[in-house]
């Protein structure tokens, strides 16, 4: 199932995530646990979401060793000062329990309560992003990257950092496809990463995307899983049961070049879309 990406750095990064938004802390333990049970060496988790704690005990437990997993967090968008950025990675792992993280991240280049704000934190997330390489340089974070930034949002590290983001982790399902943007994080070395592949549940409603499944004989989930894969990026699926979890790393399958040419044109789904308009 382990198939990977190289970053900027050398490091392998697993293609298939196992996402753990909106799984509480209390239940997250066995979910991870059952995760990495069924293949997932790939974890990603946050301090937005509030279940490090529980994640880190799900990575113990799981009786792999620590280096044969991947494992995410990311900085609060509502952190954007250095101070508060640097003391935070020490509070996730510390949480984690884990002496490294094999990937941290900005969540978002604005704050959650700011995004509609003219305000576009260039400065700020500099000042974020400082605190990142230095847990890089120090060894807190195998590498460094960003979450739901745009092309200028990533050149204006880029243009004032030493360090270049090595990931950005976007919105990407079907329906919701941000070609250019997955064009640019390419063409600058970066591995792009789509979250929510299965548009939060909404592609099940979808016709179109129901149909093709059909046409491949798959469920709707791993049709959206495997589309997101074969554009090229890291694929972050969520699931609480194991059998969803078995399921969704069953994607011995191909979508054809017309089928993905469709899927990536498809414009009656805009679940999503106009996210990137905020």
């Amino acid at each position: 199932m382990e198939k990977t990406l190289v970053l900027q750095n050398g490091n392998h990064i697993p293609t298939l995530a196992y996402g753990t938004w909106l799984i509480k802390d209390d239940i997250v333990t066995e979910c991870v646990k059952n995760a990495i049970k069924v293949g997932y060496r790939h974890i990603d988790t946050a301090q937005v979401y509030e279940n490090e704690v529980g994640v880190g005990k799900g990575i113990k437990e799981s009786g792999i060793n620590r280096d044969e997993l991947f494992v995410t967090t990311k900085v609060s968008a509502e952190i954007k000062n250095y101070k508060d950025a640097k003391e935070s990675i020490d509070i996730s792992l510390q949480k984690l329990g884990l002496d490294y993280v094999d990937l941290i991240l900005i969540h978002n280049r604005k704050p959650w309560s700011k995004l509609n704000s003219p305000n576009n934190f260039f400065k700020e997330n500099l000042e974020v992003w400082k605190a990142l390489i230095e847990a890089y340089k120090e060894g807190k974070a195998k590498a460094i990257g960003v979450s739901n930034f745009l092309e200028e949002d990533i050149q204006n590290i880029i243009d004032h950092s030493e360090i270049p983001p090595m990931v950005n982790q976007v919105l990407c399902h079907i329906g919701s496809t941000p070609i250019k943007l997955i064009n640019y994080c390419k063409k600058n070395g970066i591995i792009f990463e789509s979250y929510s592949p299965m548009a939060h549940g909404h592609a099940y409603e979808n016709k179109d995307i129901v149909s093709i499944a059909k046409k491949y004989h798959v469920t709707t989930a791993q049709l959206c899983i495997k589309y997101t894969l074969q554009l090229g990026t890291v694929s972050i699926p969520k699931a609480t049961s194991i059998e969803h979890m078995k399921e969704n790393t069953k994607l011995d399958f191909e979508i054809s070049k017309e089928d993905m040419e469709y899927l990536t044109k498809l414009d009656n789904f805009h679940y999503g879309r106009d996210y990137f308009m905020k």
